[in-house]
């Protein structure tokens, strides 16, 4: 039985999650912009692998979000600070989950579905990975605008940019987990599991890469 789309506890963000390595798309961005995404790539970590109590995620995340709205007021055209703020109220939403979170997940969707008829190839397609996988993880219509024939397509396209990537071919995976493709899904986990280390990114990745261990040991007897 497939599991059905719901605002799941940091899976949303887990992303969505997500991101590049800063470095990887400083080239087109204002360095004082960068410095922004640097910090909320940070905090965004910090409070996702290190933070356990959930009302201090959900006070953190409040203020990381307004740290991103300041840095988008700053900066309106960045893609780079869209996608990131549209990771934070993605992981807002996760934290809180239920029906208040969905206003969150409907601003993130707009963020992202600004940033792919912009600037669609921005931090490798994080866009795509992040709209992706808000479309399998929030409820369908009449709630919300869940979909997984537009996660999968969202996620392939992320892949095509950023075959390679840790976060696309984790959101993949966990898109096929859900469905109950388990041996696609090993393939795209492993593929993850192995992907290159982002240098200035080394707590995302280790959380990253315990969250694809736990999904690997939950599929192993299926």
């Amino acid at each position: 039985m497939k599991i059905k789309p719901q605002i799941t506890s940091f899976a949303i963000a887990t992303g969505l999650l997500l991101g590049l390595s800063a470095a990887t798309y400083a080239q087109s961005a204002t360095p004082a912009a960068m410095d922004g995404v640097r910090h909320l790539q940070r905090e965004w970590a910090h409070i996702k692998y290190d933070i356990t109590d959930e009302d201090a995620q959900l006070d953190a995340i409040h203020k990381l979000e307004a740290d991103g709205e300041k840095l988008r007021a700053q900066f309106p055209d960045s893609p780079e600070v869209q996608i990131w703020q549209g990771i934070i109220l993605s992981t807002d939403a996760g934290i809180v989950r239920g029906i208040s979170a969905l206003g969150k997940v409907r601003d993130a969707r707009e963020l992202f579905e600004n940033v792919i008829e912009t600037a669609p190839t921005a931090m490798d397609g994080s866009a795509y990975t992040s709209l992706g996988s808000l479309y399998y993880q929030v409820p369908p219509w009449p709630l919300a605008f869940g979909s997984d024939t537009k996660a999968e397509e969202n996620l392939k396209k992320a892949l095509a940019l950023n075959p390679n990537g840790i976060d696309p071919n984790f959101f993949y995976g966990d898109f096929l987990r859900q469905q109950e493709r388990y041996d696609e899904a090993r393939i795209y986990f492993e593929k993850a599991l192995n992907a290159p280390d982002r240098p200035d990114r080394p707590l995302a990745d280790a959380g990253r890469r315990a969250e694809i261990a736990r999904a690997l040991n939950e599929m192993a007897s299926n």
